[in-house]
């Protein structure tokens, strides 16, 4: 045996005992950063006069309770041996960093968490304490058994080696220090317009509210979209030349059902809303423009007729599902006042809301209106242009009070309702948009500002979005700064439901629509409608305001509740069990090792898996243990941790070993490896036996 694997001090430490991270029950390796290391000072004014003498640099950006100095690699164990001498240094740390992640830097504190079995004492663990040099803090409330500890000036080594000495011990469960890494923003796309999308995500500004976006960042950590979740935008043109709506896979089944071909481009100078939905709910993340809420899913653009005939609706909505469509998002209503829905158009959006995704039904999702009316009730209409509307009028957007459809109003970026967003009980939730006067499209008239006049100041920012490119649309660039309405809110839920089925796509409809509307923020307005005065901006006890609807969606709670439905893992139904006992021997360092097969010829799916290995050897924690399951990368059974010990039977299951979690669900049929490797000079040993255990 090397010196390197010798035994000295406390537990016998062997090579790597400094450079394995226990951790959320698998082990790390860790490298020294070569230019740095910390220091603990108890006296920092005495320590930083010391430290003017040594030709070390302070980094501002240290760890609190730190002082980070950066040195020449060549010359840095000799000054750490230095400021360990200086008056008012309790200790000298290296820094480390994840092995083959030079991103991550780890910082050792003065701390480590030790979890002991049930019948292990408190005068068994003080006993413990004292031999490694610790004092207990605190226990950890709600795990039994489990105690912060912290190193005092009896301890010999830093936490990393006594951790690892300590989880070899027979009466510890649990030895992981306390170590600091620097915290990292959530993802953020690298598409320069999405700095002003505020309402993906903002840390405030002018004319910000806090929280008034939908929280796309930390959602965008667990899923930004899977190419198998398709979102259906129905609308009157859909750019899809676009530079975001390009990608492998994004664009799935479009079709222009105003011109009867599959090229729904824009052909009108009008023809500009579609293009601007389409990219709120999933513009591709591609470093060149904006980003939707769901860049990760395929795009189904549709063109509509225009005309809202049965026919035409159960064309459209039949192609959507019929072309696999998960959500349906439908920024538009009918030029009407009044219309309720027909009998063919309520079933056609039934039949999607209950045999798409192959009776899990798409998430259909309609856009509330921009008249500050009801969705569905009666105003005392006067003063409109020409008189069109007066007295007792009864308002119905038919397709937003559809039982199977999501009607979404608007919020600004005050956390405020948009002066225009249609209300109603039928809201179903809210989401982030513009702010303007409420106005309504007549077929006779055109677009008009609907009376009683608004006097005050409408305050908010517009939405960024996706415009028609190399022509006028909205504006004069592939962008718009200034799109809104509810037209806009809608595709942002659409997109946000997209996010929740590409995290679990086992979800109905109907659970996704759960799901929005259980996660939404509360945002509350106390402030009176600028139009009639009326304050509707709160909820009632079943948790439901008429402005707001269930509240505004929050696209990280929504996505975390998805994954928390997921169905639980399939009990097996068989067990698949064989031992290998090869008694093969280990070659010393440094060799590959050696490897022992097992070959699985049942096709059935594993559900669970257990490995038990049995070693032999002078110096175990010379070793390392992989299993390399059929077509997969090599999963770490065993680092080098063991220690002095010579013999080793261990048991290795997902619960112990999360990295085995990789194989669950995946084919048992393959060649099934078990490969052990010396990775230290001096010692041979055997491979007795391993035994591999999957239930299917």
């Amino acid at each position: 045996m090397t010196a390197a694997s010798g035994t000295t001090g406390p537990g016998g430490p062997f090579a790597s005992v400094g450079l394995v991270l226990q951790r959320g029950g698998e082990e790390f390796l860790l490298t020294k950063v070569g230019d740095r290391f910390t220091v603990k000072a108890t006296d920092p004014t005495t320590v930083a006069n010391e430290l003017a003498a040594l030709p070390v640099t302070l980094n501002a950006a240290a760890p609190r309770a730190m002082l980070e100095l950066q040195v020449e690699p060549a010359a840095r164990d000799a000054v750490m041996t230095a400021v360990r001498e200086t008056m008012g240094v309790a200790y000298a740390s290296h820094v480390y960093q994840l092995d083959n992640d030079p991103v991550a830097l780890v910082y050792l504190t003065e701390e480590l968490t030790l979890q002991v079995r049930a019948e292990v004492g408190p005068a068994a663990i003080a006993q413990l304490a004292a031999e490694f040099g610790l004092a207990q803090v605190q226990a950890i409330a709600g795990v039994p058994n489990a105690f912060v500890f912290r190193l005092t000036a009896a301890a010999t080594e830093n936490p990393l080696k006594i951790s690892n000495r300590l989880s070899q011990r027979a009466e510890v469960l649990v030895a992981e220090p306390n170590i600091m890494v620097r915290s990292q923003g959530f993802y953020q796309p690298r598409d320069p317009v999405y700095a002003q999308q505020w309402h993906l995500q903002h840390r405030g500004g002018w004319n910000l509210a806090p929280n008034s976006h939908v929280s796309a960042e930390p959602a965008w950590d667990i899923t930004r979209g899977d190419r198998s979740i398709v979102v259906a935008v129905l609308d009157d043109a859909i750019a899809v030349n676009h530079p975001d709506f390009q990608g492998v896979g994004k664009l799935v089944a479009p079709h222009d059902f105003k011109d009867n071909d599959f090229l729904p481009l824009p052909d009108s100078p009008t023809d500009n809303h579609g293009t601007a939905c389409a990219g709120v709910a999933i513009a591709e993340e591609n470093g060149m423009g904006a980003v939707g809420i769901a860049p990760g899913c395929a795009l189904m653009p549709l063109r509509t007729s225009g005309f809202l005939d049965d026919r035409a609706i159960e064309t459209v909505f039949d192609w959507a599902v019929t072309h696999g469509a998960a959500v349906i998002s439908c920024s538009w209503g009918a030029a009407a006042v009044n219309f309720p829905l027909s009998l063919r158009q309520r079933q056609a959006l039934t039949n999607a809301a209950t045999l798409g995704r192959q009776g899990k039904g798409c998430v259909i999702v309609f856009a509330a209106g921009n008249a500050n009316r009801p969705v569905n009730g009666t105003i005392n209409e006067q003063n409109w242009p020409q008189n069109a509307i007066s007295g007792p009028t009864r308002w119905l957007n038919g397709f937003a009070v559809h039982p199977d459809v999501m009607a979404v109003a608007a919020s600004t970026s005050l956390n405020r309702k948009a002066a225009y967003s249609n209300w109603g009980p039928e809201i179903a939730v809210c989401a982030p948009s513009n702010n303007a006067p409420p106005g309504i499209g007549l077929p006779q008239v055109g677009y008009v500002l609907t009376p009683p006049a608004v006097q005050t100041g409408l305050e908010g920012l517009g939405i960024v979005t996706t415009d028609r490119p190399d022509q006028p649309g909205y504006g004069f660039g592939d962008f718009t700064g200034d799109f809104g309405g509810t037209s806009s809110a809608c595709p942002l839920v659409a997109g946000v439901a997209a996010l929740v089925l590409s995290a679990n796509p086992e979800l109905t409809a109907g659970a996704v629509r759960q799901i929005l509307q259980q996660t939404a923020d509360k945002i509350v307005d106390p402030n009176p409608d600028p139009q009639f005065g009326w304050r509707r901006g709160t909820y009632t006890n079943g948790g439901h305001s008429e402005w707001f609807g269930y509240g505004k969606v929050n696209a990280f709670r929504a996505v975390q509740a998805a994954v928390q439905r997921r169905s639980p893992a399939i009990a097996p139904q068989r067990q698949w069990q064989q031992t290998q006992t090869p008694q093969l021997a280990i070659p010393d360092y440094p060799a590959k090792g050696v490897v022992s097969a097992i070959a699985v010829a049942d096709g059935g799916i594993v559900r669970t898996i257990q490995v038990t290995v049995e070693l032999v050897h002078p110096f175990l924690g010379d070793l390392e243990v992989f299993l390399l399951p059929p077509n997969q990368a090599p999963i770490l059974l065993q680092g080098r941790t063991l220690g002095r010990r010579t013999r080793h039977q261990g048991t290795y299951s997902p619960q112990t070993t999360p990295l085995l979690g990789r194989v669950l669900g995946q084919k048992a049929a393959g060649l099934w490896q078990l490969q052990v490797c010396d990775r230290a000079a001096g010692d041979t040993g055997t491979l007795q036996s391993w035994q591999l255990t999957l239930g299917l």
